[in-house]
């Protein structure tokens, strides 16, 4: 039975979610019993304080700030953006140690960022943190409004051209350390939903996931009306780094790396301890 109201969703205006989401929210794959509403973009932080709120029935969230929403959402195993090579970096105008961050200006996109984290993780000491949106980062490191940021999204590519130097690749830290590919985002759902329609919401973004796979030339011009970069080569990239296997299936090294994450982050007093049942129950086909 389809619900009373259509479900709310909410996902980022990066190239990976409109290329994940761009079948499902035109239609192109279906379910007779879920309705969507008009889809709502935003920047992660935003919808991690969205989530932080309950708003959204469906959201793309910071693995970060889902471990602060687990009494109210589960995890999907479609969707997610996780992987190798793909993590933050953090950069600055000139060479800097670790010990040189001490009492620094340095950007974060967002509190609930997984950014956020593995800054918090890497550099613990590091207390002087400049929260601004993720595309002002660049920019206001170009006009030395802070001393180093930690940037995400498609900037991995376009940071030389601010003359940004690479301090440390925080996924690459992460990988290193723990072994597990970094997860970044993921899709969550209200436990409230139920299971039966939590499952069917799950199948219609692997399905979108799978149409997008299929079809990767489809989602363009949803995708160039949403990008904040518009180099068609950029844009690519940033696809083909963010979008993989995980994105279609978390499966069990998936799963691993995201518990691995809470629990270190929670064991660093960066996520508070909850419940371990975040994971939704997987009928996948």
């Amino acid at each position: 039975m389809k619900p009373a109201h259509p479900l709310t969703i909410g996902f980022s205006p990066c190239p990976n979610d409109t290329f994940i989401f761009h079948a499902l929210m035109h239609g192109l794959v279906a379910d007779p019993c879920i309705g969507f509403a008009r889809e709502l973009l935003a920047d992660v932080e935003t919808l991690n304080e969205w989530a932080m709120a309950a708003r959204l029935d469906v959201s793309k969230i910071s693995f970060h700030a889902f471990g602060h929403v687990l009494d109210d959402y589960v995890l999907l195993a479609a969707g997610s953006a996780l992987g190798r090579g793909c993590g933050p970096l953090l950069v600055a105008g000139r060479p800097l140690t670790i010990d040189d961050l001490d009492g620094k200006r340095v950007a974060i996109p967002g509190n609930y960022t997984t950014a956020a984290m593995l800054l918090r993780l890497f550099a613990p000491r590091c207390g002087n943190l400049v929260v601004m949106r993720f595309d002002r980062i660049m920019p206001a490191l170009a006009a030395g409004e802070c001393d180093a940021g930690v940037i995400i999204h498609e900037s991995r590519f376009t940071y030389p051209q601010y003359g940004l130097q690479l301090i440390q690749d925080l996924g690459a830290w992460w990988e290193g350390v723990s072994g597990h590919p970094i997860p970044l985002g993921g899709i969550v759902a209200k436990r409230a939903l139920g299971e039966e329609t939590i499952g069917r919401i799950q199948q219609l973004i692997r399905e979108s996931v799978r149409w997008a796979f299929a079809h990767p030339d489809d989602s363009r011009p949803y995708i160039r009306q949403h990008a904040q970069e518009m180099d068609e080569q950029v844009t690519r990239n940033h696809i083909g780094l963010y979008v993989n296997s995980f994105s279609e299936d978390l499966g069990e090294k998936g799963v691993a790396a995201v518990g691995e994450f809470i629990r270190r982050g929670r064991a660093a007093g960066v996520i508070p301890a909850g419940r371990d049942d975040w994971f939704a129950a997987d009928n996948r086909a």
